[in-house]
This record gives C-alpha cells, sequence and structure tokens, in this order.
C-alpha cells in the first residue's frame, strides 16, 4: 500500500488550536533547537502549547568539517528509546541498505537481477524496490525485500553494526507478522532462473517500554475495542537508531570499519540518489506524488516543487496518526547541511485504526516549520 498525503491548506490553521494546561519549555539562547520549539509560528505554537498530546520527540544534529573531519552536534526534545513510537515506513531505510549489503556479498546477484517473490505476480529488481522505498513509500517494494533478508538477519545485521535498539517484527501494509520467509525466484538470464530459499526467523517478543499501549480504543474490522491499541508486538526503532543508520550511510568515514556497512561505491552512489530523489523525476505523476510528498521537512506542506540546490536525504513514516522523519539536508548554493529526526502523534480522540487524526491540521506543518525554521537557523549560523 502506498501513503497518500493530501497537501496541507494553510486556511486551516486558524481553526486548529488545542488548550493546555502545560508549561512551554523556556527558550535556552545556546539551545537552537530549544529556540526554534518557542517560536510563535502557530504551525509549533499549537504544539508545543499541548506537548505532552504530541509525544513528540526530536534530534537536531548540527554538522562542522574541521579540514577533512566532521564533527556532530547533537540537540534533543524529549528522545528517549524507552518511550514507543509507532515507526511505520522508516524501518524500509533499514531494509534498503541490508539488502543492497547482502547483494554486495553475493557473486550471483547485484541491484539490477530481476525476481519475483513466489506467489507474487510481480517481477522487479532490488534496484526498482529500494527506488520506490524512497520515493513513494511502497509497502509492497519493502515487503518484497523482507523476503529476501529475513526479519533475524535484519536485526542482526543493524546490531552488528552498532545500531540500536531495534526490534523489526513484520511486513507492512497487512502487518504480517509470518516467520517463514518466501522464496525469491531469480532470474540468472532471460531463460534460466534460481530459487533463493526462504529462512526460518525467531518469533517477536513482548515489547516493554512506556507508551506501548495507546489512546482510549481502536477499531478491529468494524467493531470498536474500547481499551487501549497495544503496540507491543510491532516494530521499534527509535530516534537514536534512525539517526545512527544515517550517518552511517551519509558520513561512513567517521565510523570504524566494524561499524560501516559494506556497499561498493556504486551501490552507495545509487542509495544516495534514491533517497533524495523526488517521485515525479522517476516517473511518478507529480499531481499525485508531488515533491514534498515523503518529504515532510521543509516541503510536506506545499504542493511547490523543491529546488535544484536543495537536497533532502530521507525516508518518512506515516500511520496509526504517528508521523516521522529521518532525513539529511543539504543546500549547497548556501553551505547548509544538518540533520533532522522528528516523530508526533496526532490523533485527538484517542482511537486508533478509525482514519481520524490530524495529519494535515497538525502534524505535516509541524514537522515543514520546524524543518524551515532550523533551515533559517543554519543559514545564519557560524561554522
Amino acid at each position: 500500500m502506498i501513503i497518500k498525503i493530501r497537501p496541507f491548506l494553510f486556511a486551516a490553521l486558524s481553526a486548529t488550536l488545542f488548550s493546555c494546561s502545560e508549561q512551554k519549555p523556556k527558550a535556552n539562547p545556546l539551545n537552537p533547537l530549544e529556540n526554534v520549539l518557542a517560536s510563535q509560528n502557530l504551525m509549533i505554537k499549537q504544539v508545543m502549547d499541548s506537548v505532552a498530546q504530541y509525544e513528540v520527540q526530536i534530534r537536531y544534529t548540527q554538522i562542522d568539517r574541521e579540514k577533512d573531519d566532521v564533527v556532530f552536534t547533537d540537540y534533543d526534545f524529549q528522545v528517549d528509546a524507552d518511550t514507543y513510537f509507532y515507526p511505520a515506513s522508516t524501518v524500509k531505510f533499514p531494509a534498503a541498505v541490508l539488502a543492497l549489503e547482502k547483494l554486495n556479498q553475493r557473486d550471483a546477484l547485484d541491484q539490477d537481477t530481476r525476481f519475483y517473490v513466489e506467489g507474487d505476480s510481480v517481477e522487479t529488481t532490488f534496484a526498482k524496490a529500494v527506488s520506490e522505498i524512497f520515493a513513494v513509500s511502497d509497502n509492497d517494494a519493502n515487503n518484497r525485500l523482507i523476503e529476501f533478508l529475513g526479519q533475524d538477519a535484519l536485526n542482526s545485521g543493524l546490531e552488528e553494526k552498532g545500531i540500536r535498539p531495534v526490534r523489526i517484527a513484520h511486513r507492512l501494509g497487512q502487518h504480517s507478522y509470518a516467520l517463514t520467509t518466501k522464496p525469491l525466484i531469480i532470474y540468472q538470464n532471460d531463460s534460466t532462473t534460481a530459487i533463493l530459499e526462504g529462512t526460518f526467523n525467531t518469533a517477536p517478543e513482548t515489547l516493554e517500554l512506556k507508551g506501548i499501549k495507546k489512546g482510549s480504543g481502536y477499531y478491529e474490522e468494524d467493531s470498536l475495542i474500547a481499551e487501549p491499541f497495544d503496540f507491543s508486538l510491532k516494530n521499534y526503532y527509535p530516534i537514536q537508531a534512525q539517526q545512527g543508520l544515517l550517518k552511517r550511510v551519509i558520513f561512513p568515514q567517521n565510523f570504524s570499519s566494524e561499524e560501516r556497512f559494506d556497499l561498493s561505491k556504486g551501490q552507495r552512489d545509487f542509495l544516495l540518489n534514491a533517497m533524495h530523489t523526488v517521485p515525479r523525476k522517476v516517473g511518478y505523476d507529480p499531481e499525485e506524488y508531488y515533491d514534498g510528498y515523503c518529504k515532510f521537512f521543509m516541503f510536506g506542506d506545499t504542493k511547490e516543487n523543491i529546488p535544484e540546490h536543495i537536497k533532502i536525504y530521507n525516508k518518512v513514516g506515516f500511520a496509526y496518526g504517528t508521523l516521522t522523519d529521518c532525513a539529511y539536508i543539504t543546500d549547497t548554493q548556501n553551505d547548509v547541511e544538518f540533520m533532522l529526526t522528528a516523530t508526533i502523534l496526532v490523533n485527538k480522540n484517542g482511537i486508533f485504526n478509525d482514519d481520524s487524526y490530524e495529519y494535515d491540521e497538525v502534524g505535516i506543518p509541524f514537522l515543514a516549520e520546524l524543518g524551515r525554521q532550523l533551515y533559517d537557523y543554519e543559514m545564519t549560523r557560524k561554522k
């Protein structure tokens, strides 16, 4: 299933305010993230005035270059690996990276190898699956890579690189928890195929984290269940792990050989290109899949094209009222670069699976304005 995001209507902002007795954090003149979050801009203020309701977590990373060294300075707001948020499609990023690494370790396969999953009518390539994951967050493309990798190999591959905590347990769309991956039929040439057998994977353990049960009810089929929605068997991919992966992909030289992914230069170049390429540049209808479709920071609330000198290398997630984006943002014209990872829950009525979430009114405008204000700060920051 491909996520669909309606363009944000600015006129709706004035009607969307929430009251709360919480104190908004006071700005620290030395902390640019706190200063941005203290903004009186309505898109940020309406969230920060009721911040606990939205379960916001943010990590902003400044990047400074000193000769051949890259120095990270992280600023956090409520980042806590023990407080759960549903990562949605952000888990497709590690699936893409580890699939490319696995290809690099197999002489008979590469990213252009044609294949299909047993029982699936769609023939594709690994490169096409990776492109679809970043361009439009395609669930089927991700699930094909899960069949190729298996959950155990995916989780252990991240752990071995020091990316933790993390637990990827299920496919996306139908949320299949099937422990056995399906065989892949691999085309060796136009007339010869080979079978890559499936694997059996470990059953997920119940997560015990703060906020693992959310809301006051949820729909199961057409019935409302009047109890909190339990996420304890779902995927878990917190802010620290998301930025850990992003840093290793963008700046592998900052990590030891054991912490880097085994990608060839061609594979890494392909991955980076896929991460920043907007849908219209790979053949999608720009009216339906506009540039900000999977770029929440800075451009998520507009259908305007992203300027050519700005590139956003990212992966978004969008489900169960939770919006998440993990991004490396660059502007080559103005010498700007920074990383930003943020998540927000927009589910005012506390009911899950009812398709009543404030994505367009609150969530996407908040993430877009957060990105814009940090970008503006970076434009003037002394480096």
